[in-house]
């Protein structure tokens, strides 16, 4: 096969979003004068880490067939867990714990209002995150946790052997979420699980199981996420994290991943949430209000989605 051929060939398996990640780089290039610079390219990198460690299980929720509109209120209430248990106890352990539990226990509820009592992913998630932001209001009257020692910001502002520590953190949860798609047996019933689950029931494997364990794997990761994000703000506020899991969806939609069939690309939902911090960072330096920034994040989805549509037409 030439090389013209192959080209031709490879390049319906390149999602939509890799030509809008260009466009978008090239553009703002143009338009900004600070955005092409080392300082803002390694921030945009440091700033992407929350949203991957959303977007990766967001991924894995969604080739299921399924969906976590909670993602993040859990996110938010973990890190408020955080917050007041590290200022009270001053333990980083116990507050890392208590960050994850949350993220655990809200992961296992929506599993268990998935898989054991039917509810559709929709609904189950948009209840536990009414739950989880009503929790976040109550625990904090509405007001920002303040007082967090300087070691949490440390984690966000810190570096190991010259890499920014989020980017360390992102690149170790990207790892073990690829070992795990692509190199175990629960990578293959995720895919199964969205593209043919009675497989999966004749060869005696627990759907309800498997659904509930993708769901703890989203709370665990929102858990950690709630870490970077507490050391970021240096705070924890009862709404720092809403939205967030319509950023988490645009990226991985954009990325390739299909909400059926089971059909997903991690690497997709990597250069989504590139995507995704490119555009809010190009528009910040633009002074584009925020209001319109989230406009913005839909209308890339709805692009990069019309291209892939028009190339996979025949």
């Amino acid at each position: 096969m030439s090389d013209a051929a192959a080209a031709t060939t490879a390049l319906p398996r390149v999602p939509g979003v890799a030509f809008a990640l260009i466009v978008l780089c090239t553009g703002f290039a143009v338009t900004s004068a600070g955005f092409v610079t080392p300082t803002n390219i390694a921030n945009i990198l440091v700033q992407s880490t929350i949203l991957l460690l959303l977007a990766l299980p967001m991924t894995l929720i969604i080739m299921t067939e399924g969906l976590d509109l909670s993602m993040g209120a859990v996110l938010t209430l973990a890190s408020i867990a955080l917050a007041i248990v590290i200022i009270s106890t001053g333990s980083f352990a116990l507050a890392l714990l208590a960050a994850v539990a949350v993220g655990l226990c809200f992961g296992f509820a929506n599993g268990l209002l998935v898989s054991v009592l039917d509810i559709p992913p929709f609904i189950a998630t948009l209840g536990t995150l009414g739950i989880a932001q009503g929790l976040s209001l109550l625990a904090t009257d509405g007001q920002s946790v303040v007082g967090i020692p300087r070691s949490i910001e440390g984690i966000y502002s810190g570096a190991l052997v010259g890499v920014p520590l989020p980017i360390v953190i992102a690149t170790l949860a990207y790892g073990a979420t690829h070992v795990l798609l692509y190199q175990t047996r629960f990578g293959a019933y995720i895919c199964a699980l969205g593209g043919n689950r009675e497989a999966l029931r004749v060869a005696g494997i627990s759907v309800r199981g498997m659904l509930i364990l993708v769901y703890l794997f989203a709370g665990l990761m929102a858990g950690f996420a709630a870490l970077l994000m507490t050391a970021r703000l240096n705070s924890a506020h009862p709404t720092a994290g809403i939205g967030m899991e319509f950023d988490a969806i645009a990226a991985v939609a954009v990325g390739g991943t299909s909400f059926e069939r089971g059909n997903g690309w991690l690497f997709g939902t990597l250069l989504g949430v590139l995507a995704v911090g490119v555009l809010r960072n190009g528009l910040n330096l633009l002074a584009v209000p925020s209001s319109a920034q989230v406009a913005s994040i839909g209308a890339l989805v709805i692009i990069a989605l019309f291209i892939d549509g028009l190339r996979r037409e025949p």
